[in-house]
């Protein structure tokens, strides 16, 4: 069985690394810089956004496919053969994934953005605020729900195939979905430009990054893939950070006239966040699954792939869109919202394991009651998030 995330148990790896742990400073610092060079350096943000072809923005597309291409590599889509030792867990997070974060969020930023916070916003973008929080819950997330699950002690072989089962679903099912809320939203949809996002985003970083995880596999085994996975890492994150840079160059102007925009979009976000991640949390109690499924799906369920939202709002609405700051908003609070995720699952897991679904289930099958002892490849340190 191949596994993807962890160095070598002996190393003692790390849940996260300083890096993604101050992900958020990180992102309050690109703001600042991308604010401060779009005012100084106006022409040469000009030539940037205007460098296309067919619709694609050649510099943002580059900087994408650094950001996504070595997070794919971290998914072993042969992990989709184990879906039915965790069917429950399995179920209960494509159910909170697929039917009903895209749209709980589409009511969201309906009554959020496009009510409440109306008289407060510009009005020219408005429908374009609502499909940037649409496109940021359309994506599960891929690559930091490896770090959420080892922050709460997941089961490793769940989060291996439920990534894996998104990453299928997400190649067939995106465009439609937020083709279908956009519609819903009364908002345009460039369905000629979205599907040319999921092919340019979705299709060709999959097949990239599992011909580079295959090749590095059969060279050199998982030590070969996961020493190229810690030595591009920081390249994703880089990447990452200077697609922001250049899109809060864009936007410097609407920041600087009205700061409260980003607190607005930030709560329709903050309260799908804890809504899907207790609903899934909740439902796999009630279903009789193990904590160490449960966390991992709460988390799973919450979470977004920001970078590929970050890229399909860009591609379908350009730079200076209202659609591109919110799924921004997204990355600014990603990590300190998770990490109270990460913290309220791990301190409720005793009233989590007194519930009679779990006992019974536990019971039964007695395997699945020792499912939930820290696995050795996924050990992380003590003390690291409150238990």
């Amino acid at each position: 069985m191949t596994t993807i995330e962890p160095p070598a148990a002996s190393d003692g790896p790390k849940a996260m690394s300083r890096f993604e742990r101050f992900l958020t400073l990180w992102v309050a610092l690109c703001i600042v810089a991308g604010v401060g060079l779009g005012h100084l350096f106006p022409t040469v943000f000009q030539a940037i956004g205007s460098a296309e072809v067919a619709k694609v923005n050649l510099p943002v597309a580059v900087l994408i496919w650094l950001m996504i291409i070595p997070m794919l590599m971290k998914v072993d889509f042969g992990a989709m053969r184990q879906v039915g030792q965790h069917w429950r867990g399995i179920g209960v997070t494509l159910f909170v994934n697929w039917a009903v974060k895209p749209f709980s969020m589409a009511a969201l930023g309906a009554f959020f953005i496009g009510y409440l916070f109306r008289p407060y916003l510009p009005a020219g973008e408005i429908n374009s605020y609502i499909a940037g929080l649409i496109i940021l819950a359309a994506a599960p997330c891929t690559a930091m729900v490896f770090v959420w699950s080892n922050l709460t002690r997941g089961e490793p072989n769940f989060t291996l195939s439920q990534v894996a089962v998104n990453d299928a679903i997400m190649v067939v099912a995106f465009a439609p979905i937020v083709g279908l809320l956009l519609g819903l939203s009364a908002i345009t949809v460039p369905w000629e430009t979205l599907l040319l996002s999921v092919g340019l985003y979705i299709l060709v970083p999959v097949v990239i990054a599992q011909l580079l995880r295959g090749a590095l596999l059969r060279r050199g085994g998982e030590a070969a893939l996961q020493r190229t996975l810690a030595a591009i890492g920081p390249v994703s994150l880089t990447a990452l950070l200077a697609t922001l840079v250049l899109l809060f160059g864009f936007q410097g102007e609407q920041i600087i006239s009205q700061p409260l925009i980003i607190a607005m979009l930030a709560v329709p976000i903050l309260i799908q966040v804890y809504f899907n991640s207790a609903l899934a949390y909740l439902l796999n109690r009630f279903t009789g699954e193990a904590h160490c499924v449960a966390g991992p799906s709460a988390l799973i369920g919450a979470s977004n792939f920001f970078e590929l939202a970050v890229a399909a709002a860009i591609s379908l609405f350009g730079f200076s869109s209202g659609a591109a700051l919110a799924t921004v908003v997204g990355v600014l609070i990603e990590v300190p919202v998770m990490l109270t995720v990460v913290a309220i699952v791990n301190r409720s897991k005793g009233w989590y394991e007194r519930g009679g679904a779990v006992r019974r289930v536990a019971a039964a099958r007695p395997s699945e009651a020792v499912l939930d002892r820290k696995p050795e490849r996924f050990a992380k340190e003590d003390g690291e998030v409150a238990t």
